[in-house]
C-alpha cells in the first residue's frame, strides 16, 4: 500500500491537472498556441502609381493605422489595370488579415464587368470606408471654359483631349461624349501623379481627378463632380448625377480576402475608426486633398457596395 503525504498529494495533483490543461490546449490547437492579431507586419497593398491621391493618404494612413494595431503596417504600391493588378493579389491572398487592399471601389466593382480579370466582388471582405474620393473633371485655371456646360460647348468647335486614367474614367467619360455628340482623345496617363502634370503641361485639355487635383490649387479648376454629390470643396460646381443622373462611384475603402474571421474583422474595423482620427491623417485628407472623413464599418460598406455595383451594372448596359 502506498502512503501519500500532503506534500506528495499536491505534486500528483498539480501534475495531473497540468497535464489535462495541456492535452485539452493541444487537442484545441494542434501544433502551436494561438497568437493574437496581428502577430506579424500587415501588408496594405496600393492598386496604384505612387503620387495620386490614394498612394498619399495610403502613407500616412498605414502609419496610423499600424499605431492602432500595435504592429507594423507596410505599404506596397502594385499599380496596373486600373488597380486590377493589387486587388488580384489580395483576393488570392490567405484570409487571415495579414494583406489588406487599400482602393477605390471602382478597382473591385468595374474591373470585373469590363477587364478579363480572376475575381468579382464576391472575393473580398469589406472592413471599413474611410473617406469619399472627391472626383471631378478639371482643367487649368486659364482654360477657356469654366464650367462642364461650357466645356461641352467649346468641344463642338474643337477636338479636345483629355487624360484617360483607366477603364472606369474613359467609360463615363466617353458615355458624356455620345450623349453630348461630341468627340474627344483620351490620352492614357499612369494615374493622378502623371495625369496632373500633362495637364498643366498643355499635353490635354481637360482632366479626369480622383481628388489629387486640390493639391494644385489655384493653377487648376473643377469643372463637374463626378461623384453623387458636390464636392467638399466645390459646394457651387454641379454634380454629374444633377447634369445626367449617373455618377462614378467614390468609396475609399479597407477590405481583404473573403473569408476573414469575424475577430480581425472587428479588430480592424476598431483600429481603422481610430487611425483616421490621428491628427496627421485628418489634416491630411480634409486640409489637404480637401476629403471628408467619411467611416463606414463592415456591415454598411457591404450593403452600399452591394447597391453600388447593380448601379454600376446599369451604366455598363447604357454605354455599350
Amino acid at each position: 500500500m502506498i502512503r501519500l503525504t500532503r506534500r506528495t498529494f499536491a505534486a500528483a495533483l498539480t501534475g495531473v491537472l497540468t497535464g489535462a490543461l495541456a492535452g485539452a490546449f493541444a487537442m484545441a490547437l494542434p501544433g502551436a498556441a494561438l497568437a493574437e492579431y496581428p502577430d506579424k507586419p500587415v501588408t496594405l497593398i496600393i492598386p496604384y502609381k505612387a503620387g495620386g491621391s490614394t498612394e498619399t493618404m495610403g502613407r500616412v494612413f498605414a502609419e496610423a493605422l499600424g499605431d492602432a494595431l500595435g504592429s507594423q503596417v507596410i505599404v506596397r504600391t502594385r499599380p496596373g489595370a486600373g488597380g486590377a493588378i493589387g486587388a488580384t493579389e489580395v483576393a488570392k491572398a490567405p484570409a487571415d488579415g495579414y494583406t489588406l487592399l487599400f482602393a477605390a471601389s471602382t478597382a473591385i466593382l468595374w474591373a470585373p464587368l469590363t477587364q478579363d480579370v480572376d475575381y468579382g466582388p464576391e472575393d473580398f471582405t469589406y472592413i471599413s470606408q474611410i473617406t469619399v474620393y472627391q472626383q471631378a473633371i478639371v482643367a487649368r485655371a486659364d482654360a477657356p471654359f469654366n464650367t462642364f456646360e461650357e466645356l461641352i460647348a467649346h468641344a463642338k468647335d474643337n477636338r479636345l483631349n483629355y487624360a484617360d486614367q483607366g477603364a472606369v474614367t474613359k467609360a463615363f467619360i466617353d458615355y458624356l461624349a455620345k450623349v453630348e455628340g461630341v468627340e474627344w482623345t483620351g490620352i492614357p496617363t499612369k494615374g493622378g501623379g502623371e495625369a496632373m502634370p500633362f495637364l498643366l503641361g498643355g499635353k490635354v485639355d481637360f482632366s479626369y481627378s480622383g481628388g489629387v487635383h486640390s493639391r494644385y490649387g489655384d493653377q487648376m479648376k473643377v469643372l463637374m463632380s463626378l461623384i453623387s454629390e458636390r464636392l467638399a470643396a466645390s459646394p457651387d460646381v454641379a454634380s454629374i448625377q444633377e447634369l445626367y443622373g449617373v455618377a462614378i462611384p467614390g468609396q475609399a475603402l479597407i477590405a481583404g480576402p473573403a473569408g476573414l474571421p469575424a475577430d480581425v474583422v472587428a479588430k480592424l474595423e476598431a483600429a481603422i475608426a481610430k487611425a483616421i482620427e490621428e491628427p496627421k491623417f485628418v489634416e491630411l485628407v480634409t486640409e489637404n486633398l480637401k476629403f471628408p472623413i467619411a467611416y463606414q464599418n463592415s456591415a454598411d460598406l457591404t450593403a452600399d457596395i452591394d447597391r453600388t455595383n447593380e448601379g454600376l451594372k446599369k451604366v455598363l448596359e447604357a454605354i455599350q
